[in-house]
């Protein structure tokens, strides 16, 4: 599994990619399928950025913290529906790990924005990473991906 955007697919919050040639090299070998959860909860493209307000997606999760966009609107649900979605599908394929877009509401793994719209980063994951990692998928940033 991969982050949609890193596959250069225009997903991200506003409607750009964040094309990573190593990722696209491995959507051509056959290797990767991508997905962006934020759209397959239902969330348009492009869509007002989110944060995680009061944790990270493993708190999302368990109902400990929220979704908020810039404009206040809780798209919680949205964000928790689209990972449960990327997890579907990557049991439907086998998909043994997921390239992730780092820092993301949604793929940050390891940190992401600290719900302030400030820039600022804390430790943690997005609510699509959160729940991979829980069914046990290896989870790597594109910043960590090496194919050759």
């Amino acid at each position: 599994m991969v982050s949609s955007c890193l596959a250069g697919l225009a997903t991200r919050y506003d409607a750009t990619a964040a094309s990573c040639g190593r990722v696209v090299a491995a959507l051509e070998q056959g290797v990767a399928i991508p997905f962006c959860p934020e759209q397959g909860g239902g969330l348009g493209t492009p869509r007002t950025p989110a944060e995680i307000v009061g944790g990270d997606g493993h708190d999302v999760l368990k109902g400990n913290a929220r979704v908020i966009t810039r404009n206040g609107e809780d798209v919680t649900e949205e964000f928790v529906q689209g990972a449960r979605q990327m997890l579907i599908l990557a049991q439907l394929t086998g998909a043994s790990a997921a390239i992730l877009k780092s820092r993301s509401p949604s793929c940050g793994a390891g940190t992401i924005y600290d719900g302030t719209f400030s820039g600022n980063m804390v430790e943690g994951d997005g609510v699509a990473a959160a729940l991979l990692r829980e069914a046990g998928l290896e989870i790597i940033t594109e910043k960590e991906f090496k194919y050759d």
